[in-house]
């Protein structure tokens, strides 16, 4: 199964009103009482000070954005991610679900904005309120925003364009050297997620005693990062699928609170995850 009909793209686009606003008058002021130049400093004001509802979104848009990452494979340097096709289903509806949840918040903020948000900024930004840097209603609304776009990963063969032989041979070779350099650089992702788990479980595993703080969360990320590569092996690479299973054998049966009371647990599960460690050329 190549790569093309394994994977698919997939581009999330979140946006996000920032609700800052440079105010030069202020700027000007604090530069000039200061004795500095004028590019010394800069007055960004929080158009939304004393109000966190804003925040409540940008901060949700920023974990939708992370959820994103961890299931999706890094393609180009901006925009469309590879998403492994058995995944697909799984992701579309969680997305969803994430798009309903966004578009609440952000009912919510456009609700109360007028005639109960802006008021607030404007007690909490004293002088340095101004009404003419707030949009109104319908143009704050169009400043948030949830889209996503999937789409197919082209193969060499789908150029439509009217050129001569000799040169559409060479178009198509450039594009599969693409491919194969993006292939490359979207299977070193799931290499590096696996090595910065294994490492910090290797850390954690020798940490001193009193300084040891054991969550469920130690055994479980593991867990869930074993059965996500399931999916991110999108080349079926037998070493990043052996490397795998070698985490998935360290933590079979592994209980937290052996790893929270017993040293001889933790000596063991720290040997299993060395060895991995070593075991493969990172």
């Amino acid at each position: 199964m190549g790569i093309t009909t394994s994977s698919m793209l997939v581009e999330l686009n979140i946006s996000v009103w920032g609700a800052q606003k440079l105010d030069k008058s202020a700027t000007d002021t604090l530069t000039s009482t200061s004795g500095a130049t004028r590019d010394a400093a800069r007055v960004q004001k929080n158009l939304m000070a004393g109000t966190s509802l804003r925040k409540d979104i940008a901060d949700y848009a920023a974990s939708c954005r992370l959820w994103h990452n961890m299931r999706t494979l890094p393609w180009s340097d901006r925009g469309p991610r590879l998403l492994p096709v058995t995944l697909f289903m799984d992701y579309k509806v969680e997305a969803n679900h994430r798009q309903d949840r966004f578009d609440e918040l952000v009912d919510k903020f456009l609700g109360e904005y007028e005639h109960k948000l802006v008021p607030q900024a404007m007690d909490n930004l004293g002088d340095l309120f101004d009404k003419n840097d707030y949009p109104s209603i319908d143009e704050l609304r169009g400043k948030f925003g949830f889209k996503m776009v999937f789409s197919p990963v082209p193969e060499a063969g789908d150029f439509r364009v009217d050129v001569g032989a000799k040169d559409l041979a060479e178009i198509k070779t450039q594009y599969d050297e693409a491919l194969n350099t993006r292939v490359a650089e979207a299977m070193r992702a799931p290499w590096d997620q696996l090595h910065k788990m294994l490492n910090g479980m290797s850390e954690k595993l020798v940490e001193s005693e009193g300084t040891k703080r054991w969550h469920d969360s130690f055994i479980g990320n593991a867990q869930e990062l074993c059965q996500m590569l399931t999916h991110l092996n999108v080349t079926n690479d037998p070493e990043l699928e052996r490397a795998r299973r070698g985490l998935e054998r360290a933590i079979m049966g592994v209980d937290i609170d052996d790893i929270k009371e017993d040293e001889d647990a933790r000596a063991t599960l720290k040997k299993n995850v060395d060895n991995i460690l070593s075991g493969f050329d990172w």
